[in-house]
């Protein structure tokens, strides 16, 4: 398979052609944050936390979803790259109702946390407050829309590693929000498998087991990818 060359934060790497930008960058072991981004499924560049900037390409780019070329040089710390994350991250939390201190995933949250290593100690736009309801009808799971960043994780959890097709996004701009098949409630669902792998993926306290009560929800979102591995590689035990 062919190899391209790069220089990211001035260092060169060899990749494989077909590459993304996150992927060259994690084999030269630079972070580079991300929300939305999750392994064992396909990126869609929603988040925009992992932008960077690539030397001749006016835009920023998002690290995921973008495949290398040849002889690129990539900038993933730059003045201007911390400015927009730190925008990116009080938006997600102005869109939204989130009160850390009254989630359950408070401590076990990957906004919160990328809030911390971000230097995000306040938000500067007015909070948009909307009147989002909780979904408690599902006998072992909940959803808080308030808690949302439409990451989509869930969904494509749902669609490409369990394969039931339960969630989905709906809704254009501020009203876009997840559904259970066609916008039922998730108690209802004809299709759900009550795997939990969605509750799993979520980086936030947006889907949470009944019961879990403010700091105890964790997670461990590499036993997806773990089992996506298993599939390719034939592993299960018989």
């Amino acid at each position: 398979m062919s190899v391209r060359t790069i220089t990211i934060d001035d260092q060169h790497v060899s990749v494989e052609e077909g590459s993304s930008v996150l992927d060259a960058a994690k084999a030269a072991g630079i972070t580079i944050p991300t929300l939305c981004h999750m392994d064992g499924v396909y990126d869609t560049g929603a988040c925009r936390m992992c932008l960077v900037e690539v030397e001749g390409i006016p835009k920023l780019l998002p690290a995921c979803s973008t495949i290398v070329a040849e002889g690129w040089v990539i900038h993933t710390q730059s003045e201007r790259l911390k400015k927009y994350r730190r925008i990116t991250l009080e938006l997600l939390f102005a869109e939204r109702n989130h009160v850390c201190a009254a989630c359950v995933a408070n401590g076990h949250c990957e906004l919160q946390t990328m809030a911390y290593s971000q230097g995000m100690d306040h938000v500067r736009y007015d909070y948009c407050y909307p009147k989002w309801e909780m979904d408690l009808t599902h006998p072992l799971f909940g959803m808080d829309h308030n808690r949302c960043i439409l990451c989509a994780r869930c969904v494509r959890t749902c669609w490409h590693i369990e394969g039931a097709g339960t969630k989905n996004v709906a809704g254009r701009g501020g009203r876009a929000h997840i559904i259970t098949d066609m916008n039922e409630d998730w108690g209802d669902s004809a299709t759900c498998t009550w795997c939990g792998k969605c509750v799993q993926s979520c980086p936030t306290g947006a889907l949470f087991q009944i019961g879990a009560t403010a700091g105890e929800m964790t997670r461990d979102p590499g036993r997806l990818n773990d089992i996506i591995t298993a599939r390719r590689k034939k592993q299960w035990n018989v």
